[in-house]
């Protein structure tokens, strides 16, 4: 495990829910790890799963996707299509050879600060043990792999 390693995350937080928790974790002073660069958005069933490979190539080395509680999204059931798509992007990241570990979907209400900031610490300590995505290396290889099997 590479303790000196510190992972990025990238979080994409519904506006009613999570964004809300990580602003209590922050008023409350809840101590977590730097790790998370959050991004608002109004439902995570408005996250493509190109946003999330996007923020795996440009450097992240993990996604944290976190909504309402399912039952009680405020657009009704957002978040269980944002749970159909998770379950699909998974299943992805694994052909191209990336840890599903990776990506991650966390339920927080707007109540639950310490939920969402245990989340981060957990989500952090799992991408150091994985170690540094390297995306480039990884997924380039895969592809000049698939190629050479083709026969192109």
């Amino acid at each position: 495990m590479q303790t000196d390693f510190k992972p990025v995350i990238v979080g994409f937080l519904c506006n009613w829910c999570s964004y809300r928790a990580a602003d209590l974790a922050g008023t409350a002073r809840i101590q977590y790890a730097p790790t998370l660069r959050p991004i608002r958005v109004m439902c995570t069933a408005r996250i493509e799963p190109e946003f999330v490979l996007k923020a795996l190539r440009e450097g992240a080395d993990g996604v944290m996707i976190a909504g309402c509680h399912p039952g009680e999204c405020h657009y009704v059931e957002g978040n269980l299509k944002a749970l159909r798509r998770f379950t699909l992007l998974r299943m992805m990241l694994g052909q191209l050879g990336i840890e599903r570990e990776r990506v991650q979907l966390v339920w927080a209400s707007a109540s639950e600060g310490k939920h969402l900031a245990s989340a981060v610490d957990r989500i952090t300590e799992e991408l150091r043990a994985l170690g540094p995505l390297a995306w480039k290396r990884r997924v380039l290889a895969q592809e000049a792999m698939m190629e050479e099997a083709v026969g192109r």
